[in-house]
């Protein structure tokens, strides 16, 4: 048996959609003609779909309660299809609880149906089935997704302020130099008073800004696409890209306590879960986000892999060798690898914390000022000539 999803209309006429098992799709669609349902499209339950990151949360950590209770995998699955919360994904788990049913592994099952079930996840999921520990694998990985939501919401909420800062002074630019200040140059015109400097200055870089700001527009959004379509094919490329990002001075403290962060819970997580420190090393490059981390993770996992221990790997990794070589030595010395990067983990994420805040209680005072200071020009831009217009009728 296998599950489709239909839509189509009830006997009064009403549109309905939902699930149903059947042998094939024209078996399908006569069971739900018998049930007085006039199917419209029917389709294979679970065929690559958007899973996002929020419902695999949910559903990884009501997984965990389930098999902890005792229900085997295929029972559980079947449960989670009914509940509320998976309304979104209903058709995904369906068809990852018929490949479960099949004698599939649920890592296998869950990356045949979604593309966003990345390689950490499943991962993750593949040790937790070798080792024997899918209840408790699952719950960690729950956590680690929730910690790393909540990083991504943190760093969206840093720049809401900024963002609409630079709104307000995007549509302050574009009224002032779109209106008022061709406005105060034609009546001057017409009364024959010569322009001050600094309106003549704002109208001319409005009128360049008009003429052109849209070419220029267009030709660095398609410089961004074709950038980023090479880099799509080109390695090396993101690879020196990335690099250069290190090196730009501010952002990239932030970028690398950021690469630190991640890697260091991820590789927590894979250690804990019981996966390979060579598998873990490359797994946790990949998860950092750093395309020249994720290279060079490679080769660590290779000199590991030949008898070179996890320290001396990850200190060969420039972006992480501060500190993090330092607190996995320790580990390594104690036995205790995936607590000393748990702990590493919490000192980043303290670390990030307090350079958001840092940014930003420079980045706000500074966006006011220049907002203020263009404000200040344009509105002088169109006081001076009312003044002098004045003037020119007194006289």
């Amino acid at each position: 048996m296998q599950t489709f999803h239909y839509r189509g209309y009830d006997q009064a006429g009403h549109v309905c959609k939902g699930l149903i098992e059947a042998v094939n799709a024209k078996d399908a669609r006569k069971r739900l003609a018998a049930s007085g349902t006039l199917a419209e499209d029917i389709s294979a339950a679970g065929h690559r779909v958007r899973f996002p990151v929020g419902d695999r949360l949910v559903f990884y950590r009501e997984l965990s309660s389930l098999l902890a209770a005792g229900l085997p995998m295929v029972k559980a699955l079947d449960t989670l299809i009914d509940t509320p919360d998976a309304e979104r994904s209903r058709s995904l788990l369906a068809g990852v609880r018929d490949a479960v049913r099949e004698g599939t592994s649920l890592s296998d099952a869950l990356a045949g149906a979604a593309d966003s079930v990345g390689l950490f996840e499943q991962s993750v999921i593949k040790a937790a089935e070798r080792s024997g520990d899918m209840e408790g694998m699952l719950e960690q990985l729950a956590a680690f997704l929730e910690d790393r939501e909540q990083l991504q919401q943190r760093v969206l909420s840093a720049l809401i302020y900024p963002a609409i800062v630079f709104t307000v002074g995007v549509c302050v630019a574009v009224v002032m130099l779109g209106f008022l200040v061709p406005r105060a140059q034609e009546i001057l015109s017409k009364a024959n008073v010569p322009l001050p400097a600094i309106t003549r200055i704002v109208v001319g870089v409005g009128a360049l800004a008009v003429k052109i700001g849209v070419p220029v527009l267009v030709a660095v959004g398609l410089g961004v696409l074709l950038l980023r379509r090479r880099m799509g094919d080109d390695e090396d490329l993101r690879v020196r890209l990335d690099r250069m990002l290190f090196r730009i001075p501010l952002f990239g403290v932030g970028y690398g306590i950021l690469v630190n962060l991640r890697f260091a819970q991820t590789l927590a997580v894979l250690t804990r879960g019981g996966v390979p420190v060579t598998d873990g090393l490359v797994l946790a490059g990949r998860a950092s986000g750093s395309p020249w981390v994720a290279r060079l993770a490679e080769s660590g996992g290779e000199s590991v892999r030949h008898g070179g221990s996890l320290s001396a790997a990850v200190g060969g990794i420039p972006p992480l060798a501060e500190s993090l070589p330092g607190w996995i030595r320790i580990g390594e010395a104690g036995g205790g690898v995936a607590r000393l990067l748990d702990t590493a983990g919490r000192r980043y994420g303290d670390r990030w914390d307090r350079y958001v805040a840092r940014c930003l209680s420079f980045l706000e005072p500074v966006l006011i000022l220049i907002i203020g200071g263009f404000v200040l020009l344009v509105t002088l831009s169109v006081v001076l000539p009312v003044i002098s217009l004045s003037q020119g009728i007194t006289g």
